[in-house]
């Protein structure tokens, strides 16, 4: 029976026409040779990176024949540890002359089958290398990859679309030197401070985009991280995330949400709270940003700040943020800059630095996000701590990003650049 089913998706995929893939900054390879995983918050892209690949595949004489694609949050399959061999079994019996060496496995949410890990390398080291996996469990993932896959995978991470991703999918190409150009990035810049880059709320309207959105953030809580993380105390997780969303952008105090739960008398141990944390970041509800420190070591064991994964879903289930314009835009640079792949730390050593770019442990750029200037006080603020965060680490620039305002300076020797956060994303990220 179980078989039956198998076939019958098998083929189905197979058959089907593919749906519509915009151009992402992600590309995975076809021909790696290793387990390629790709992981990201729900509804972020990860399926569709894999549908951009089998059309590449596709496009490079590959049948379809040769491709399995297997969604194992699939409500018919249901699977068993010991099942997973029935997806070579029926393939086996599906094409009885096609070598399953040449055949190109897609395993999407992978991770919701106990050793499915053991399963995937055996494929690799007896079946086919072409194995493509997809997860929505950043630690679960990559603790089975790093023990039983260890030098048998390469990780991609997806999130939200980027800003260059945004307009790409509104077929702009970016010019801010056309002034109609320009203000449409500016008009699109907007939309996406306070709307985010989820796909698939990008052409509904801001009734359904919201609701949408909630949809997620209940997704997240009850599947990936109550029945996943077998959490019982549903209650205090809300509130605790809730508080959580509150800090974005500041360091997070554990032992105050915790003092404040047992004054209004939950009954809960801190280092639960500490367990919370660590699933909200597990399924990318949250991402860090650690305190830049000399050493790796002070660094672990520093203070953090956690930021959301999309300003839409922020929105969505607080409506403070949708008057907090700064608290926005700080977390969206945040997040592209994650994006981006580049190693960002924060500083907090007398002065402040909302952001410092990391690469190969030096500081290599400074970044301050500021929404206006506009007030004498908060500008001189603002420049007097970025130059001297930029003395201490002796950098000669540093970069003040707000909403639209710009402009260059220097002072005390310190270059100051003044740039719009659209520009930022689009000129020098």
């Amino acid at each position: 029976m179980k078989k039956d089913i198998i076939k019958e998706i098998i083929r189905n995929f197979q058959t089907r026409d593919l749906p519509i893939v915009h151009k992402r900054n992600v590309s995975l390879p076809v021909d790696a040779g290793k387990i390629v995983s790709i992981t990201g918050v729900r509804r972020s892209g990860k399926t569709f990176l894999m549908y951009d690949t089998i059309q590449r595949l596709i496009g490079n004489g590959i049948d379809r024949e040769k491709i399995v694609y297997i969604n194992f949050e699939d409500e018919r399959l249901n699977f068993k540890t010991e099942e997973l061999d029935s997806i070579l079994e029926s393939y086996r019996e599906l094409y009885l002359d096609t070598p399953l060496k040449n055949v190109y496995f897609f395993f999407d949410e992978v991770q919701n089958i106990p050793d499915w890990e053991k399963f995937v390398r055996r494929i690799v080291d007896t079946v086919s290398g072409n194995v493509f996996i997809t997860g929505s469990n950043a630690h679960l993932l990559s603790s089975d990859i790093s023990t039983t896959l260890r030098g048998r995978s390469i990780n991609y991470e997806v999130f939200p679309l980027s800003f260059s991703e945004y307009l790409w999918f509104y077929d702009m190409k970016p010019d801010l030197y056309d002034p109609a150009g320009k203000a449409r990035i500016i008009r699109h810049f907007e939309s996406f401070l306070w709307n985010g880059g989820f796909p698939e709320t990008l052409t509904l309207s801001e009734e359904p985009r919201g609701k949408t959105l909630q949809e997620y953030y209940n997704v997240m809580i009850y599947r990936d991280i109550v029945e996943r993380f077998s959490i019982t105390n549903l209650g205090t997780l809300k509130y605790f995330l809730k508080r959580v969303f509150e800090s974005v952008t500041k360091p997070l105090s554990v032992n105050k949400i915790y003092n404040e739960l047992k004054s209004q008398g939950y009954k809960i141990g801190k280092n639960m709270l500490y367990d919370f944390l660590d699933a909200a970041e597990a399924v990318y509800l949250i991402l860090p940003l650690k305190k830049f420190a000399s050493s790796i070591l002070k660094q672990e064991l520093s203070e953090k700040k956690y930021y959301g994964i999309d300003n839409g879903l922020l929105c969505a289930t607080s409506y403070d943020y949708k008057n907090d314009y700064g608290k926005l835009l700080e977390n969206l640079v945040m997040l592209e800059l994650r994006k981006s792949g580049k190693s960002i730390a924060f500083i907090k050593n007398g002065k402040e630095c909302d952001f410092v770019l990391i690469e190969k442990d030096v500081p290599v750029r400074l970044i301050q996000v500021c929404y206006s200037l506009s007030d004498n006080n908060t500008k001189t603020r603002e420049i007097n701590s970025l130059v001297a965060v930029c003395k201490t680490l002796k950098m000669k620039e540093g970069f003040i990003l707000t909403y639209d305002e710009e402009g260059e300076l220097v002072e005390d020797g310190v270059k100051i650049l003044i740039i719009p956060v659209y520009r930022y994303l689009l000129q020098y990220a």
